[in-house]
This record gives structure tokens, C-alpha cells and sequence, in this order.
């Protein structure tokens, strides 16, 4: 799927699944995808997941206090919908969350990947 496709008029229709934001605060804020009030709108089943990071490692190794995931999986497809992130480095990590919304990629099999440790990247598969 691209960031643009075609009709037959020659006209180009932007493709905004996934497409990740992120407000630079401290600490930094994140999304991508649908939120909660979105997925239950377009009449979607889902699951949230949501965590609070400010006890994981990776938040207390560099000082921060205020962390947290939420994440919205579709039932029966196990496909992310939609990722909100609040966090040291969310502003990185929602790119791996958007990559996989676009993708289709489903949490499961986000869940397998073997990261490279201690990155933030790393605490995605305790996310969904």
C-alpha cells in the first residue's frame, strides 16, 4: 500500500493509515492510528492494552516519572489499530507501532521479534 494511490481520473487519494504524530514535551507524546472513540465509531470490536511504563526499566534508567501505552488491537484480525504513547522516546518508538498499523503487521507477531535490548523498541512486545 502506498502513501498515495490512483483513480481512474488521474486524481492521487492520501493514504493515512498509520501515519504517526508526535508532540515534543517533555516527556515526549505520541500516536498514531485510531483512538478509542474513533475504532468504536467506525464499529470496530477491539482490545485495549494499556500500560503504566513508569516503573519499567528503560523509563527509570534515564529519570523519568510519567510513562504509559495504550494500544488498540482488533479483535479476530490481532492487527493494531491504533497506539498512543507517553514516554521517554515515544516520539521513536510510535514509528514501529505506525510501521505496523500500515503494515498490518498483527501484535502476535510483533511480540516474536527479537529486539535489540535495553532499546525503548524493546518494551513494544510488553505493550500489546
Amino acid at each position: 500500500m502506498g502513501v498515495l494511490t490512483t483513480n481512474r481520473l488521474d486524481r492521487r487519494t492520501p493514504n493515512y493509515d498509520g501515519l504517526a504524530s508526535a508532540v515534543f514535551s517533555l516527556p515526549p507524546l505520541a500516536s498514531a492510528g485510531l483512538t478509542e472513540a474513533a475504532a468504536r465509531g467506525a464499529g470496530l470490536a477491539f482490545r485495549t492494552s494499556r500500560q503504566d511504563t513508569s516503573g519499567w526499566f528503560n523509563t527509570r534508567r534515564v529519570g523519568e516519572t510519567t510513562a504509559g501505552s495504550k494500544v488498540l488491537i482488533e479483535e479476530g484480525t490481532d492487527r493494531i489499530i491504533g497506539a498512543h504513547l507517553l514516554g521517554p522516546h515515544a516520539d521513536e518508538v510510535i514509528n514501529l507501532f505506525a510501521m505496523a498499523i500500515r503494515l498490518r503487521i498483527p501484535a502476535g507477531e510483533l511480540k516474536q521479534v527479537v529486539y535489540a535490548y535495553p532499546t525503548y523498541g524493546s518494551d513494544i512486545r510488553f505493550m500489546v
